[in-house]
């Protein structure tokens, strides 16, 4: 298994690139912005297919999925249904950064993936997920903007939810082990037992 996270857009959202050689496939995740750039670095991998993966779908994540689903032929993008409104809302938009994009693939319930666990993570937004991969002793977890290195996912967009959004954090995240590294969908990697231990909001 190799992982490949790419900061991208002006808000540099972690878009990640995981690759499984068994099988030849490709996992892009988050595709925010700088579908050229994506593009380019998915090309380095051996892949046979590719997938398109969301977190959740927020402008800032999603920008980039059409011109990356067209230039690798990949059909469509998966995202849990609660973001589905979301990602075909004409409002998903943060001026002047982001406009709602208009070239989106279709969008379909994520299907089983190979050596990962879809965690269901709402807060941020009420499709949240995270992508728990795991390889033999290889592990990690792909958050999106559940948690963040010191802090958490704002709540105060459409369909946010902060009680929603701590019962995922130390219900699905803080149980995780405490070696676990963590990629945030913006900014430097963690742990499980870093979070415990010196995030503000959790503390123990």
């Amino acid at each position: 298994m190799e992982l490949k996270i790419l900061p991208v857009g002006p808000f540099a959202v972690n878009c990640a690139l995981v690759f499984m050689p068994e099988t030849a496939e490709l996992f892009i995740v988050d595709p925010g912005a700088e579908a050229e750039k994506v593009v380019a670095a998915a090309r380095k991998f051996p892949f046979a297919a590719a997938r398109i993966l969301l977190t959740h779908a927020h402008v800032d994540h999603i920008s980039g999925v059409g011109a990356v689903a067209r230039a690798l032929g990949v059909k469509q993008a998966e995202l849990n249904p609660g973001d589905f409104a979301i990602y075909h809302s004409p409002d998903n938009a943060i001026e002047p950064y982001y406009a709602a994009p208009a070239d989106l693939p279709p969008v379909v319930p994520i299907a089983p993936i190979s050596r990962c666990t879809v965690l269901e993570l709402p807060g941020h937004s009420p499709g949240g997920s995270g992508f728990l991969f795991a390889d033999g002793a290889e592990k990690f977890l792909l958050a999106g903007d559940t948690i963040f290195c010191g802090s958490i996912g704002r709540t105060d967009l459409p369909g946010g939810d902060y009680t929603t959004l701590m019962k995922s954090i130390t219900e699905k995240i803080l149980t995780l082990p405490p070696e676990l590294t963590v990629y945030p969908g913006h900014g430097g990697e963690t742990t499980v037992a870093f979070e415990r231990k010196h995030n503000p909001y959790l503390a123990e």
